[in-house]
């Protein structure tokens, strides 16, 4: 049953990605009247094929890697001429390399285009669907032997909020941004927030080839010497109807300062405060619409563990409004193309071990694993995996859209396009540089299980 929900997932997932990519080339290619031959979901022998009312044949084949549009050329009718026996004046007038530069760059970019869309929409639906944690990353504890490069130095219960002008939030942020230094030399900027201090504090550091090893790249910050924890602000979240909140008049977004005498910081603060005072009348300094205000809270009750404990009635983690979400799952979307397209270059030149990439068996695992996790998990790695898609495919290798893109740069400075003998052999070095790829994934997830 288990390596049925693996083989499942992993078709699922592969099978949606490479359709919404091929439709991506191929709503484009109907828009500017280029003929498709074949929409094929699959490589190899054709399995099932259906044909639509302009001619085209939507196909789904034996092996479920990849997919392709075939789109009719001139190139194509040269080389079998008997194809255009079986098109119209209509198709053979509209071939796609008759089509003007920038109407074959749309075609070729669409597929790619089509990936980032289908992980704004994605992230955008999870955003939209899950509260936002208001998470924090606090510094738990300091390795002694880092450099420092200001007279600031990283103190416990800082927090961070920016690494060199970026914004972090939680694990995955600040885990993607160090990652993004592998292999740099120079100084880091953090800015944190103290308790007391209103402005932020800038503490600089200072790091020499950092993270070198695949090991160092597992946990950035503990490399770098800090130790962290990742709490909820004390930001209400969901107001629990008739409890001492509610009856209160405390509302969701309000963030709450104090309460007593005693400082808030963290959620954790609010529950300690609050459980020690059942049936207490307490005085909540709120911050509200940029606005301080003072609510009297009388704390209600329950048992647990046959002690009475103060209960608020809050549930903290706000939600998100669609507009919020969109954004939100935009700007993933970007942030995690840029970071993609970093790594990629980062293991080329060796900063990053090329044992992160992973062939079909690491993806129909990671698959498998997340589809067991909810339906959620799922759908997040779906995003992830169509954003390397994009990325992948925009890189300036022959046979992948970003090589044709490249090609056709190049035709256009030249004012004609490349020998086709030269096309060739720069064709079957791209195709020959992406078998490898493949093989040299496969191996690592095979790696993976020995």
């Amino acid at each position: 049953m288990t390596y049925f929900i693996y083989i499942l997932s992993f078709l699922a997932l592969l099978g949606v990605l490479v359709t919404i990519h091929e439709f991506g080339h191929f709503i484009v290619a109907r828009m500017c009247k280029v003929h498709v031959q074949r929409f094929s979901v699959g490589m190899g022998p054709v399995i099932y094929k259906k044909y639509d009312k302009h001619g085209t044949e939507f196909a789904l084949s034996a092996i479920p890697l990849g997919g392709y549009v075939s789109m009719i050329t001139n190139k194509l009718i040269e080389i079998e001429p008997e194809i255009s026996n079986q098109l119209n004046e209509e198709q053979l007038k509209n071939t796609f390399d008759s089509k003007p530069k920038w109407q074959r760059a749309s075609i070729m970019f669409a597929g790619p285009l089509a990936n980032f869309l289908l992980s704004i929409f994605i992230f955008t639906a999870i955003f939209i669907n899950t509260v936002d944690p208001q998470t924090i990353p606090v510094i738990k504890s300091v390795d002694q032997n880092i450099s420092y490069s200001t007279n600031e130095t990283f103190l416990e219960n800082d927090k961070i909020i920016l690494i060199n002008n970026t914004g972090v939030k939680d694990a995955k942020d600040i885990n993607l941004e160090l990652l993004s230094y592998a292999g740099f030399s120079g100084k880091l900027n953090f800015s944190v927030l103290r308790p007391e201090i209103d402005d932020p504090v800038i503490v600089g550091v200072n790091v020499t080839d950092f993270l070198p090893t695949s090991d160092s790249q597992t946990n950035p910050s503990e490399y770098l010497g800090i130790n962290i924890n990742y709490l909820v602000q004390p930001i209400i979240g969901k107001i629990i109807t008739g409890g001492s909140a509610d009856k209160a008049g405390l509302k969701s977004n309000d963030k709450i300062l104090k309460i007593g005498n005693t400082n808030i910081y963290f959620a954790d603060d609010i529950r300690e405060k609050v459980s020690r005072n059942p049936n207490a009348d307490l005085e909540f300094k709120v911050l509200r619409n940029d606005e301080i205000i003072y609510v009297p809270v009388k704390i209600d009750s329950e048992i647990n563990q046959n002690i009475r404990v103060g209960v608020l009635g809050i549930a903290f983690g706000t939600s998100r409004s669609f507009s919020q979400s969109l954004s939100k799952g935009t700007y993933e979307t970007y942030n995690l193309s840029i970071k993609t397209l970093q790594f990629i270059g980062k293991m080329i030149i060796g900063n990053m071990g090329t044992e992160n990439l992973s062939g079909p068996i690491g993806i129909a695992q990671m698959a498998g694993n997340t589809a067991q996790a909810g339906f959620l998990p799922f759908m997040y790695l779906m995003a992830l995996l169509s954003i390397s898609l994009a990325v992948i495919n925009l890189l300036p290798i022959p046979v992948l859209d970003g090589g044709q893109l490249s090609l056709l740069a190049l035709e256009a400075v030249r004012g004609k396009p490349l020998p086709e003998k030269v096309e060739n052999i720069i064709y079957t070095g791209g195709a020959a540089l992406v078998v490898m790829l493949m093989i040299f994934a496969i191996f690592n997830d095979v790696l993976r299980f020995l």
